[in-house]
């Protein structure tokens, strides 16, 4: 595979400093490929044989436990799953499956691991790249322990208006069964929870979520940025 083909994933924070001729190598020994919808990519406690690299789509993250499911996360362009188990050599901790048609880059975790060791630039991202993935992990987990199942969604939906341009309405992104989970929330605690909204100017239409007065909902959320900023 020719790096040329893919300059977006040249410009992942993850490749931005290595080498070219390390970047060249490593592109070589991946390959591009197509999934339908609804695909399980990798199942929790299977080896991590891949590095995954989202081109196009968008891939669910869950986990499974004494006949229950969780929604861990979202990857969406341009994005990466599972690092911290391909540089360990470890068993992946979730499970991931295409929430649409989707284009995966995938990766042989041997030579991403060979890669950390002989290009010193490639590692310091790594580095930088998995603290970030923790910092968002203990944002996530204060959102869930310091905020009840309302003033979650309430910051989730300022969330996902300020991405769509702010404009007084919005696009839930997932349907409603993975935002519940998302919030660790069932969906019956997510339809309470948006009928608790309404007198917040919270009105519902489908997936269309309209905010017709953000200062009382503001207000309810209480946004922090030491949980709500993504990048911080």
């Amino acid at each position: 595979m020719r790096t040329t083909d893919f300059p977006q994933v040249r410009s992942l924070r993850l490749f931005e400093s290595m080498s070219e001729s390390n970047f060249e190598t490593l592109m070589q020994a991946a390959y591009l490929q197509t999934f339908p919808s609804q695909l399980e990519l990798i199942h929790e406690g299977d080896p991590a044989d891949f590095l995954y690299i989202v081109i196009e789509g968008c891939v669910e993250l869950y986990a499974r436990s004494n006949g229950r499911e969780s929604t861990m996360g979202m990857v969406r362009p341009i994005g990466t799953f599972i690092l911290a188990a391909v540089l360990k050599d470890a068993v992946y901790l979730m499970s991931a499956r295409t929430c649409q048609k989707s284009k995966i880059l995938l990766i042989p975790s041997e030579n991403v691991r060979e890669a950390f060791e002989k290009d010193e630039a490639f590692a310091r991202s790594i580095v930088l790249e998995l603290a970030s993935c923790y910092r968002g992990v203990v944002k996530e987990h204060k959102d869930i322990k310091l905020r009840t199942a309302v003033e979650r969604l309430a910051n989730r939906l300022l969330r996902y208006h300020a991405d769509q341009g702010g404009n007084g309405s919005l696009e839930l992104p997932y349907d409603k069964r993975t935002i519940a989970s998302l919030l660790g929330m069932t969906p019956e605690n997510l339809s309470r929870a948006f009928n608790t909204l309404k007198p917040y100017g919270v009105e519902v239409d489908g997936a269309v979520v309209k905010l017709s007065d953000l200062k009382p909902l503001e207000t309810l959320a209480k946004p922090n940025p030491l949980i709500d900023e993504r990048d911080a």
